[in-house]
């Protein structure tokens, strides 16, 4: 371990300067808990918004999941930095703005059912005219759609009376003969959805024109609602039903980290990729229907998929890599340049330990041969003794104990030299 540290040591301490420095300038690190913004108690977008929470919760992430009145209200939360994720409607940034969001796609169709009594007789949505619609409370995404294809049909808000009612609600209201129409937001699956096509004084218009709704507004797009594919045991509905549906899109707030995008749409991949009443498989998550720009992220997870180290490793690990990679260009360009001069300042600091006695073995040397007395050569003599002594004492590794001994031998020689310089003087003596 010696050897390796006085061998690496330099380029180690180094390298390690320069990882705690780029660690400060590494990308931030995902937030630990979220907030969804998802919808009423027993909804479609609290049911959406709570799978959503459970496949993020699964990777460690805590997420909060907020009660809200719907697409309106989430969209609001967001923007307000309330929530950082929501489930809205399709078709309603053009009315409320888009600052400060980005959509991850639309997950699933939300088609707008248009239910009315038998005894209005509606084949239109200009039919409506005259009559007492729902149309859901203001500010709600059902409103802001059936307004706007009641405009465009040419039935305005002075030509029916509005009733401010959604959902079960709606149904419930319709049933009961309080109002001649209802147009409403929900998935197929919903229980009062087949109470509405049981009920025998209740019609499910068939819109003809929604083809040209999904041509004029591309947040739309038109589906068919199958004979019996609500239930064929009763056959529900009894004939083709073509709905004009927007969608249920992910919006979040454009700065939310990239990484818990990528794992939204991985959970909306897992609950909604598989198909539904209204959908084949594959048809969602999908960035077409969305009317809010798609974040960055979503758009190359759309094109690529996962990324490559998603698709080995854990959330966790994956995500650590992929902020961390970007420094080992800047890391491997300093550690090559420094682990190829390892080598030579480990030999270089080796031989530096016997070539710093050549200095005092020259001057030796020199002094030795300047010596115009006996006791100076003996002085430089015994010095020479020294300096061999030292030198003794210096350790090497075994492949440097060629210089070492060769050092030895040249403060010999010096000796031997200097004694030679000595001789005639001692033989004239004698």
């Amino acid at each position: 371990m010696k050897k390796f540290l006085r061998f690496y040591g330099a380029p180690i301490a180094i390298v390690l300067v320069g990882l705690i420095v780029a660690f400060l300038f590494m990308a931030p690190a995902p937030p630990k808990r979220i907030t969804i913004a998802g919808g009423a108690t027993g909804g479609a977008y609290a049911a959406a918004a709570n799978s959503l929470a459970e496949t993020l919760r699964g990777v460690g992430i805590e997420v909060d999941v907020l009660e809200t009145a719907g697409s309106v209200d989430n969209l609001a939360r967001i923007k307000k930095r309330e929530a950082d994720v929501g489930i809205v409607q399709t078709g309603l940034a053009q009315g409320l703005g888009q600052e400060g969001v980005s959509s991850l796609g639309a997950m699933y169709y939300e088609p707008l059912w248009v239910f009315s009594r038998k005894t209005a007789r509606i084949d239109a949505l200009q039919d409506l005219a005259g009559l007492k619609v729902a149309i859901g409370p203001e500010g709600s995404g059902v409103r802001v759609l059936a307004s706007l294809l009641l405009d465009e049909s040419g039935v305005t808000a002075q030509d029916f009376t509005p009733v401010p009612l959604a959902g079960q609600t709606a149904a419930t209201a319709l049933k009961a003969g309080e109002v001649d129409a209802a147009l409403v937001v929900s998935g197929p699956t919903t229980a009062w959805i087949a109470d509405l096509l049981r009920d025998p004084t209740i019609t499910l218009l068939s819109m003809k024109e929604a083809h040209a709704m999904a041509r004029r507004h591309p947040y739309l797009d038109e589906v068919v609602l199958y004979r019996g594919v609500i239930d064929m045991a009763e056959i529900l509905p009894k004939d083709d039903v073509m709905l004009i549906a927007p969608a249920a899109q992910l919006v979040v707030r454009e700065d939310l980290h990239p990484a818990i995008q990528s794992l939204l749409i991985e959970a909306a991949l897992n609950d909604h990729a598989v198909g539904s009443l209204l959908a084949d498989p594959g048809r969602f998550p999908t960035p077409q229907l969305s009317d809010i720009a798609i974040s960055d992220e979503a758009r190359r997870y759309y094109e690529n998929g996962p990324s490559f180290l998603r698709r080995i490793f854990p959330y966790s690990v994956a995500n650590f890599l992929e902020r961390t990679w970007v420094l080992a260009i800047p890391l491997i360009t300093l550690l090559i340049p420094l682990v190829r001069a390892a080598p030579p300042i480990y030999r270089w600091r080796i031989r530096r330990k016997i070539y710093v006695w050549y200095k005092d073995l020259r001057e030796l040397e020199t002094a030795g041969r300047n010596t115009q007395t006996l006791e100076e050569r003996m002085d430089v003599r015994a010095r020479l003794a020294d300096l061999q002594a030292e030198a003794g004492m210096v350790e090497v590794p075994v492949s440097y104990t060629d210089d070492l001994y060769r050092l030895r031998a040249h403060i010999r020689f010096v000796a031997e030299v200097i004694d030679r310089l000595g001789a005639p003087e001692r033989h004239a003596r004698i």
